[in-house]
């Protein structure tokens, strides 16, 4: 297996959640959690189903409204922002969803450029191909703007969504449930590919995810969502170590989802 990466050197916190809270009626996500996901680190955030790791996410780039507390992005509260205060906020934030989510519809070069003509109008087109041409080799996948996200498999739609979050060259990649799905060689790539963002583009990552595997393989640290809240936050070797009740039922259940070599 590849070493963790390192922790950053830097303990600027980039982002934070201060004291959140989500509902969906009857049913509390959130009840008081807060984290702090410090610029330049790979953070991964590990629960259970159903426990609120993808809400999180969409609270911060918008796509959902906690109903109580605040979130701090780069200083910023974004308590109260609408859709047209978190655009700028999405130029820097971008997501690359379970599914994909990329449009069959048309190709894979113009499911790239889709974002940069959403942030950027005046970027030229012969600017906007260079851009895509350019992500998709960081991704390992030159050359197939002309594809259909039909004709792909899982892991390379995965890598098209990559693609297309960071054709804006943003300073946040949120993951959400990157590997889920995928076959061992497969999950290895995207694992590799969460590594190397961070060493190309000098980005600050957040990973939600329910494989410890690729946790312990990407992480700098891991935050633990259960019970409504953040129970611990450590290092890969402390998260192992951790004697916390609900981060060692949760490892000592999924220890036998170890991928063959």
């Amino acid at each position: 297996m590849t070493a963790p990466a390192h922790a950053p050197d830097v303990s600027e916190a980039l982002i934070r959640f201060e004291g959140l809270h989500k509902a969906f009626g009857p049913k509390v996500v959130f009840d008081d959690l807060s984290l702090e996901v410090r610029k330049g680190e790979t953070l991964a955030v590990i629960g259970g189903s159903g426990a609120g790791k993808s809400v999180l996410l969409k609270c911060l780039i918008g796509l959902m409204d906690p109903d109580g507390g605040r979130i701090l992005f780069d200083g910023q509260d974004l308590s109260g922002y609408g859709e047209k205060e978190f655009l700028p906020i999405r130029r820097r934030v971008a997501m690359v969803f379970q599914a994909s989510a990329l449009f069959d519809s048309i190709s894979v070069g113009e499911n790239i450029e889709y974002p940069l003509k959403e942030h950027f109008p005046e970027m030229p087109a012969e600017e906007r191909a260079s851009r895509v041409a350019r992500v998709l080799g960081l991704v390992n996948l030159p050359g197939i703007e002309t594809m259909r996200p039909s004709d792909l498999s899982g892991g390379m739609r995965r890598r098209v969504g990559l693609a297309r979050a960071i054709a804006t060259e943003p300073e946040v990649i949120l993951w959400d449930e990157p590997t889920t799905g995928l076959d061992p060689i497969s999950t290895r790539t995207i694992d590799e590919l969460i590594r190397s963002m961070r060493a190309k583009l000098h980005c600050t990552s957040i990973v939600v995810t329910h494989d410890m595997q690729s946790a312990f393989t990407v992480s700098d640290r891991i935050a633990m969502l259960a019970s409504r809240h953040i129970v611990q936050v450590g290092t890969v070797p402390e998260m192992r170590a951790s004697t916390q009740k609900e981060v060692r039922a949760f490892l000592d259940a999924r220890r036998g989802e170890a991928r063959p070599d």
